[in-house]
């Protein structure tokens, strides 16, 4: 059994990666595994202000929110998915704010799987690439990080178009192999 966080970044509740990440969590239930998944956007999380206040206080960050939570629940996992929609060829600022707040304990985030569902207008997977590499930067820096699988959620805009679309099904299925 493995511990699966699943942050999504979406801020329509039911948008379509949020929708994703539900299939993902009902795969890697129906697995075996323990899976949590957490809104982002129902969370109080600020930006980082690179104080380095963490750096001088054991990695305790100076912002007091929901962010100390999440991290210790990122530390925790076994498997980490990260899931936003597209914005202008990007992530969303939610899912941002959660990985820049990762540098007051960063190096205790390690030996992930990693996981990542991208959705999007647009029909071409090009258009989730940029995206796709700020998840893949965030993982370079995770010692041990180990990158599993890409769900591509293309051609969706309107809240729950992804519901019957391939990628529902796919999001099902890799979460079973979790």
């Amino acid at each position: 059994m493995k511990k699966v966080l699943i942050l999504s970044g979406s801020p329509r509740k039911g948008g379509n990666s949020d929708i994703l990440c539900d299939q993902f969590a009902k795969g890697a239930q129906e697995a075996g595994n323990k899976v949590e998944k957490i809104r982002v956007a129902d969370k109080k999380i600020d930006y980082c202000r690179a104080c380095y206040y963490c750096r001088d206080h054991a990695g305790e960050c100076a912002i007091k929110d929901d962010m100390a939570e999440v991290l210790q629940k990122m530390i925790e996992a076994d498997v980490i998915v990260l899931a936003s929609p597209v914005y202008f060829y990007s992530i969303d600022a939610q899912l941002k704010a959660v990985i820049d707040r990762t540098v007051a304990r960063w190096l205790e985030v390690k030996n992930k799987e990693f996981y990542y569902i991208a959705t999007c207008a647009e029909e071409d997977k090009g258009a989730t690439l940029t995206t796709l590499d700020c998840f893949r930067g965030y993982a370079d820096c995770v010692e041990g990080a180990k990158e599993c699988g890409v769900i591509y959620g293309t051609g969706v805009y309107e809240k729950g178009k992804i519901v019957g679309a391939p990628a529902y099904r796919e999001a099902y299925e890799m979460g079973r192999k979790v």
